[in-house]
C-alpha cells in the first residue's frame, strides 16, 4: 500500500500545481470507499481557494480555509492529474476541478482509501492518536528508547506501530533495521539506547532516500504524474530472500513477524 514516502511523494507533486487555486467543483463517482464520502463535500468545498496540502502519517490534509479535507491511499490508491473529458474507468470515483482546467482524480480498485471532512484535524480521531512523524526534529533517538522500555514485542513491530512513529511501512523497517544493524526479531526492550540512536537515525535516513526516489511501486501505486516510484530497486534487504547481502555476502533470510514478511542478513544485523 502506499506508505509515508509515496503519500509525501504525491504531496509534494500536488502542491506546487494546485495551492492557490479555487476549486471549482468535486464530482463524486462512488461514495462507497472505506468510509462513505460525505454527502456534502461539493457543497462545502466549491467555489473555496485551496491553501496548502500537508500530510500527518499516511494522510493528505487539504487546507481550504477552515475546513480540511482528508485523503487517504488506502490498499491501492493513488492521485492523478488527468484531462478534464478524460474518461473515467470504473475504479476513479473522485474528481476535484479546479480553475486553470485542472483536474485531479481518485482512482481506488480496492475501495480502502478515503475523502472526509474535518474543522479541526488535529482533534479527528484518525489523526488524534498519532506518534511523531519521523521526518521531525521531534522524532529522536530518546523518544525511540522510551516508547521501547518493557517492551517484549519485537523491535520491528514496535517502529511499525504508529502510536510510536507513524508511517514506517514494511519495506522500511526491514530496510531501516539493517541499516541499523538491528535483526527485526529483537526485543524491543533489549535495545540500548546507543541501539535507539542508531535506528532513529537509520529511519529517517531511508525514508527521505525512498521519498528522493519516488516511493516504492510494487501494486498500483504512482504519482500524481503517473510515473513509478523506484525505491525497490535499491533495497537492501527486503524481497531478496536467499540472494546474498549486498554488504557482506551472506544469503538473505526471511521470517514472519506480526504476519509480514521481513528480510534481514544474519551476518549484518544482530
Amino acid at each position: 500500500m502506499p506508505e509515508l514516502p509515496e503519500v509525501e511523494t504525491t504531496r509534494r507533486g500536488l502542491v506546487p500545481k494546485l495551492a492557490g487555486k479555487t476549486l471549482k467543483q468535486v464530482f463524486v463517482r462512488d461514495p462507497r470507499l472505506r468510509w462513505p464520502v460525505p454527502d456534502n463535500l461539493n457543497n462545502e468545498l466549491a467555489g473555496r481557494k485551496l491553501l496548502d496540502i500537508r500530510r500527518r502519517g499516511k494522510y493528505l490534509i487539504f487546507d481550504f480555509g477552515g475546513i480540511y479535507q482528508l485523503v487517504h491511499l488506502g490498499m491501492s490508491g493513488s492521485l492523478r492529474f488527468v484531462e478534464p473529458k478524460e474518461p473515467a474507468s470504473i475504479h476513479d470515483h473522485v474528481d476535484w476541478c479546479f480553475a486553470g482546467k485542472l483536474t485531479l482524480r481518485l482512482r481506488d480498485p480496492r475501495r480502502f482509501g478515503a475523502v472526509l471532512l474535518t474543522r479541526d484535524p488535529a482533534s479527528h480521531p484518525l489523526l488524534s492518536h498519532l506518534g511523531p512523524e519521523p521526518l521531525d526534529a521531534e522524532f529522536t533517538g530518546a523518544t525511540l528508547y522510551t516508547a521501547s522500555r518493557g517492551r517484549k514485542t519485537a523491535v520491528k513491530n514496535l517502529i511499525m506501530d504508529s502510536h510510536v512513529v507513524v508511517g514506517v511501512g514494511n519495506i522500511y523497517a526491514s530496510e531501516s533495521l539493517f541499516r541499523a544493524g538491528i535483526r527485526p526479531g529483537r526485543a524491543a526492550g533489549r535495545l540500548a539506547r546507543p541501539d535507539c540512536e542508531k535506528l532513529a537515525a537509520s529511519i529517517k535516513t531511508t525514508l527521505q532516500g525512498a521519498v528522493k526516489a519516488g516511493g516504492s511501486s510494487l501494486r498500483d501505486y504512482v504519482s500524481t504524474d503517473g510515473e513509478l516510484g523506484y525505491f525497490q530497486l535499491h533495497t537492501k534487504v527486503y524481497d531478496r530472500a536467499g540472494l546474498p547481502c549486498k554488504v557482506c555476502g551472506t544469503p538473505i533470510q526471511r521470517r514472519v513477524i506480526g504476519q509480514r514478511s521481513t528480510f534481514y542478513c544474519p551476518a549484518c544485523q544482530k
